[in-house]
C-alpha cells in the first residue's frame, strides 16, 4: 500500500480522504484490495462481517485464498433459519477457516427488551438492534477495518456503493460492490462453492427467519427482507453508508 501512514500508537486514524485516495487507488482492482486488507499490516487489524447467506459463499471464498485465519464474525440473532446455522458450519469447514466467531444476544437484554421473543413483529428495528448491532459492535472494536459482501445491485439504497468507506474510525471495505448476480453465480460455479440450500427455494437474501420471504420474479433481490414495513437495512451498516436512517 503507499500514500497512508499509520498512527503513531500503530493503530492507523481513517478518514474520508484515505478512503478516497484508496479508491483511487485500487479502482478496478478490488481482489488487490482484499489481498493487501488481508496481508499488509498498514492497513491495521482487519475483520470480515458474513451472515453465511445467499452469496456468503464467494467473498468468504476470496479471504480464504488469501488468509485462512482471518478473523470472521458470524451473528447468530436466535431467529435464524435452522438451514443457515448449518450452512455457516458446513462451509466454514469447507473452506477451511480457522477463526469463525458466533456472536449471539446478550440473554439478560433480550429477557428485558423482548421478554416474549416476538419484538420483531411490531419492531423489527428494535428487534435488530438487539440481535446484530449490539452483538456486532464490541466484537468490530478491535479492528481498524472490516470487509462486508454488500453489492450495488441488490437494492437502491446500496445503488452508490464504493469499495472503500469510513465507517467512523475504522474503515470499511467492500470487494463486490460492483459485482452483479451473473458474476456471483458465475464465481460460485467455477469454483463449485456449495450454495446456501435455500436459494433454491426462492431466497436469494436470507436473513432471520420470520422476517424473511420468498421473492417472486422481478422484484429485488432483497424484496422478501422486513416484507412490509419501510425497512431495507438491519443497522449493521450506519446512516452514512447507506444515506437512509440505521434501521
Amino acid at each position: 500500500m503507499t500514500g497512508l501512514a499509520a498512527h503513531p500508537a500503530g493503530r492507523p486514524m481513517w478518514s474520508a480522504s484515505d478512503a478516497d485516495a484508496l479508491n483511487r487507488l485500487y479502482e478496478g482492482r478490488a481482489a488487490d484490495a482484499l489481498c493487501d486488507v488481508l496481508t499488509d499490516p498498514a492497513f491495521g487489524s482487519a475483520a470480515l462481517v458474513s451472515s453465511f447467506g445467499a452469496d456468503s459463499a464467494v467473498l468468504l471464498h476470496m479471504a480464504a485464498q488469501v488468509r485462512r485465519n482471518v478473523p470472521v464474525l458470524f451473528v447468530e440473532t436466535g431467529w435464524l433459519f435452522a438451514q443457515t446455522l448449518s450452512y455457516a458450519d458446513d462451509l466454514a469447514g469447507y473452506l477451511r477457516l480457522s477463526d469463525v466467531r458466533w456472536l449471539k444476544p446478550d440473554s439478560v437484554t433480550l429477557d428485558a427488551m423482548d421478554p416474549k421473543r416476538l419484538r420483531w413483529s411490531y419492531d423489527p428495528d428494535g428487534c435488530c438492534d438487539l440481535r446484530k448491532v449490539q452483538p456486532l459492535d464490541p466484537a468490530l472494536a478491535d479492528f481498524d477495518l472490516w470487509i462486508s459482501g454488500r453489492k450495488s445491485h441488490q437494492n437502491r439504497t446500496r445503488a452508490t456503493l464504493l469499495l472503500f468507506e469510513q465507517d467512523g474510525a475504522r474503515l470499511k471495505l467492500n470487494p463486490l460492490h460492483d459485482w452483479t448476480s451473473v458474476d456471483i453465480a458465475g464465481y460460485a460455479a467455477a469454483h463449485r462453492l456449495p450454495p446456501h440450500p435455500l436459494v433454491a427455494e426462492g431466497y436469494p437474501s436470507i436473513g432471520c427467519s420470520p422476517c424473511t420471504s420468498r421473492v417472486q420474479p422481478g422484484e429485488d433481490p432483497r424484496a422478501g427482507r422486513w416484507r412490509g414495513w419501510d425497512k431495507s437495512e438491519c443497522g449493521i451498516h450506519k446512516p452514512s453508508d447507506d444515506g437512509e436512517p440505521a434501521f
